[in-house]
């Protein structure tokens, strides 16, 4: 099979097209022949050598495909109501940038009616971790305030949509005003500028000084500080990642008055066990949500994965460069077909 492999950490242009051996699904596991893969900031990090590929998970990057069932356990996709041929979207450990891949029956979903396998694809990963973190851990119930941080991310189209389709209010937080009118535009109630406001006091006014409930942090560092102070009574921080470092200094005090609770959570290690009682959740609660049009794919763009251009060797080069310029809204996708 066809492959993006990493030739060395460093820029995008380490990620080069290569060849594999098909993969082979064993007990519990189907494979998938792909058809779509999304691109994921923990892609970037494994890139770059600041994020270790799990015991026994490909070194191939790419944590969620969407494709077709080629083979797997019979008895496993029996029990999850799945079979050869079925069009699913998959949340993998690895080795997503690629023609095959293998993933566990429990972390496979059907693709929602009326969606493209792109659309499908761009889901499992932003989806897992904002139910995991929003929802399983800060416990969001419908009428309290989440407060976003990096609202036209990935993960921060998937945060607004699903909470409003479940009954939250949303305030977000983005880098340019035309990021905060995309963000109003998906169902935010309120979007800040960082860059030409305070989020903090922002909060406290559209909060009447009450604060937000949960907070989902994808920045650390000095956000962390600031992110207690406009929390309410009770409220919840759960950081998702530290793109503003990992040291931070906060005032105990304020976390003790207001029982505060500061969590976080990484994905990507978790026991399948886990990755499955997520699906399970999913399917229950947010694919009706889709398949009804209360939550829809938010695609900046789609990249042949293999496709050199604009001096790099592949589309998924490509698909890292605009990621780390930052001037994206929503997910990046690479697709196989058109390779």
């Amino acid at each position: 099979m066809k492959v993006i492999q990493i030739d060395g950490w460093g820029p995008p242009s380490v990620l080069v097209p290569g060849e594999r051996p098909d993969p082979v699904a064993s007990g519990g596991e189907l494979l998938i022949r792909v058809t779509a893969s999304g691109v994921n900031r923990p892609d970037v990090l494994q890139r770059t050598g600041n994020y270790p590929v799990p015991p026994g998970a490909s070194d191939i990057p790419g944590l969620e495909v969407a494709g077709v069932i080629v083979s797997g356990d019979a008895a496993a996709m029996a029990e999850a109501g799945l079979k050869t041929g079925d069009r699913v979207c998959a949340l993998v450990a690895g080795g997503g940038y690629a023609e095959m891949c293998v993933a566990p029956v429990g972390q496979c979903l059907p693709v929602p009616a009326g969606w493209s396998d792109v659309e499908a694809a761009s889901l499992p990963e932003t989806f897992f971790t904002v139910w995991s973190n929003v929802f399983d851990r800060a416990r969001l119930s419908p009428g309290e305030t989440l407060l976003v941080q990096g609202g036209a991310s990935g993960i921060g189209v998937t945060a607004i949509q699903m909470a409003r389709a479940l009954g939250a209010k949303v305030i977000v937080t983005a880098g340019s005003d035309d990021k905060c009118q995309s963000c109003l535009a998906l169902g935010a109630d309120h979007a800040i500028n960082y860059r030409a406001q305070d989020f903090v006091a922002e909060v406290k006014t559209l909060t009447a000084g009450k604060g937000v409930n949960v907070v989902l942090d994808m920045v650390a560092g000095d956000y962390v500080a600031r992110e207690i102070d406009c929390l309410a009574e009770d409220g919840r921080l759960v950081i998702i990642a530290v793109q503003g470092g990992v040291k931070s200094e906060i005032n105990a005090g304020l976390v003790l008055r207001k029982r505060l609770t500061v969590t976080g959570s990484t994905l990507r290690p978790r026991p399948v066990a886990f990755k499955q009682a997520i699906a399970k959740s999913l399917k229950s609660h947010v694919w009706p949500l889709i398949e009804a049009g209360a939550i829809r794919p938010v695609i900046h763009r789609v990249f042949p994965a293999l496709q050199a251009g604009d001096d790099l060797p592949s589309g998924a080069a490509r698909a890292h460069a605009l990621m780390e310029s930052g001037q994206h809204i929503g997910k990046i996708m690479l697709s196989w077909s058109e390779s």
